[in-house]
């Protein structure tokens, strides 16, 4: 009895050792935001514009859609100026200099390819 308790509680402490490594990996850093474009309508069901934030972040282009239910002042993200990013997954959230944050889910990834040298004449 004594060695299969032993032997279960070694399994265990294995078990939460590896934990982390299974969770998911956030990437965190600063960027400029490259471009902010309104998406969709308002309606009764969608009070607020939702807007599409693109930036680079550890050699992908990300594109996060807002939540149409919570507002955005659009005036606080300015394209060209420096954003912290934090990507968990799906989620996003985006934090300027002066503190303003906003949530949003990745709708695209696109990988950023070095431009090709060009050639010499």
């Amino acid at each position: 009895m004594r060695k299969l308790f032993t032997a279960v509680a070694v399994l265990f402490m294995a078990f939460i050792a590896a934990l982390p490594a299974f969770a998911a990996h956030k990437i965190q850093g600063t960027t400029t935001l490259r471009d902010s474009q309104p998406t969709g309508t308002t309606d009764k069901q969608h009070k607020h514009q939702a807007y599409d934030l693109s930036f680079d972040a550890a050699a992908n282009r990300y594109t996060c859609r807002t939540d149409a239910s919570k507002s955005m002042n659009s005036t606080d993200f300015i394209v060209g100026g420096t954003i912290n990013y934090e990507i968990d997954g799906q989620k996003v959230t985006l934090t300027t200099p002066a503190g303003k944050k906003v949530e949003c889910k990745v709708v695209r990834v696109e990988a950023v390819s070095a431009a090709p040298p060009l050639s010499q004449q």
